[in-house]
């Protein structure tokens, strides 16, 4: 029996769809207004809010910062207990095969949905370090709140 010489050709190695190159604390504040107030014992539950907004901006031809921004604030009886704010960035170079149809919604909901655990962790040890119990937010659905954006946009245009 005779062998086949079946050599194929060697394939280019393929650049993944999304790579990280760098992530980092852009901007982060923690404010305590009262402290002795704060921190005195209390029955009332404190009423957390929390604000999240992402952004994304292209730096080179297929390179993007992405900045996740999670405000948080925590008042007991219209009394500010603290405020809390980070920017957490990424930079991302997106593959040359992605459609350009997929870049926005890759940019703005597997970009932030990386960078979250690392920002969560953040805000978990800064209120600790400020004398509260941490703040441990939950895991955040991006593709649901990047869809409810693109409702809110198409509406405002109509």
């Amino acid at each position: 029996m005779g062998k086949k010489d079946t050599q194929e050709a060697p394939q280019e190695p393929q650049m993944p769809p999304l790579t990280i190159n760098a992530q980092y604390i852009k901007d982060l504040s923690f404010e305590h207004p009262n402290p002795v107030k704060a921190l005195q014992p209390s029955e009332s539950q404190p009423d957390i809010n929390v604000n999240i907004d992402v952004t994304a901006q292209n730096v080179q031809e297929s390179t993007f910062e992405v900045v996740l921004t999670i405000k948080a604030d925590a008042k007991r009886d219209d009394e500010p207990l603290f405020i809390s704010e980070i920017q957490y960035a990424g930079l991302f170079t997106l593959g040359e095969d992605l459609p350009k149809e997929a870049v926005h919604p890759v940019l703005m909901i597997e970009c932030p949905r990386m960078l979250f655990p690392f920002a969560r962790s953040v805000i978990a040890n800064i209120t600790r370090e400020g004398g509260f119990p941490p703040l441990s937010l939950n895991p955040i659905d991006f593709a649901a709140l990047y869809h409810q954006q693109m409702e809110e946009a198409a509406k405002k245009k109509a």
